[in-house]
């Protein structure tokens, strides 16, 4: 049965995971499959900044277990440039690429530059209609103002709707309506966009800047289990990205979310972290 919901971080490659999600002592050469042995997917923001060649796509296949599923970022020399059409050819290539990954490869996702904006919506058609859809799911993170106004916003969620991409769902709220906090000053360089959690496809791809305090992200994830069980309800595949501006924080907070599922009874698969081992520190939807 393929699996419905996917829980996973921004990368699988972080020290300071070792001790919580990795066993005390753990190689940076085995993290990527101690990750895929306790989350269920991986963002894949390492092919945005690099390309990988031939030989690694294959390892990180063979690295890790039936299910799990890389979403890869196209790399930014595709989407950064003024114009989306001329990075058709490279973004075939990418995708061809990718398919080294088999049956590990979820949806790829674009992340246009806050410069793009709906002026450039012909331009981004074509590039759309390009994608080989088959080869690969497609979402996209738009991060124009403009985008989420009318009749911009109809008009985006209309191309994506017939196209059959996913609409990537950024959620900054944690990091910009909470107290001033030093820490945060690097990740409130994202921008402060209006949160439309639409979907235009048969899978949603979730991408949530979480607070380094974990109990005041609750309030924002308590509604993104509504959201989720709605979603799955209605057949969605649902992909869900945990971040933080002190990455250390991530995976803890991604299994408080799968907790929060658990106790609101929506169907989720079992976290596999859950089998393996109990945390040094006991998560409570309490504490």
């Amino acid at each position: 049965m393929t699996r419905s919901f996917h829980l996973g971080c921004a990368v699988w490659s972080f020290k300071g995971w070792i001790g919580e999600l990795f066993p005390p002592q753990s190689r940076a050469g085995d993290f990527l499959r101690l990750y895929s042995q306790r989350l269920t997917a991986v963002e894949g923001n390492t092919t945005f900044y690099a390309v990988p060649d031939d030989k690694t796509v294959t390892r990180w296949r063979e690295e890790t277990p039936a299910g799990f599923k890389f979403c890869p970022k196209l790399p930014r020399d595709l989407t950064h440039q003024h114009l989306r059409q001329p990075a058709i050819e490279g973004a075939a290539r990418f995708l061809k690429l990718m398919q080294g990954l088999g049956d590990r490869l979820g949806p790829i996702f674009a992340q246009l530059p806050p410069s793009y904006g709906p002026a450039q919506l012909a331009d981004l058609t074509t590039f759309l209609r390009a994608w080989s859809h088959h080869a690969a799911p497609l979402a996209l993170e738009v991060r124009h103002p403009g985008w989420f106004q009318e009749p911009h916003a109809s008009r985006l969620n209309d191309c994506l709707l017939q196209l059959g991409v996913g609409r990537v769902l950024l959620d900054t709220r944690p990091i910009y309506e909470s107290a001033d906090d030093p820490q945060l000053s690097s990740e409130r360089r994202k921008p402060q966009l209006p949160l439309q959690p639409v979907v235009t496809a048969p899978f949603t791809l979730v991408r949530f800047i979480s607070h380094p305090d974990r109990a005041s992200n609750r309030q924002y994830l308590a509604a993104w289990v509504q959201h989720v069980e709605q979603w799955l309800q209605q057949g969605t595949q649902v992909y869900f990205f945990m971040h933080c501006p002190a990455e250390v924080h991530s995976p803890g907070t991604a299994r408080m979310f799968q907790e929060m599922l658990e106790q609101s009874g929506v169907p989720v698969p079992p976290l596999p972290w859950t089998t393996i081992n109990t945390p040094p520190r006991q998560l409570s939807l309490f504490s």
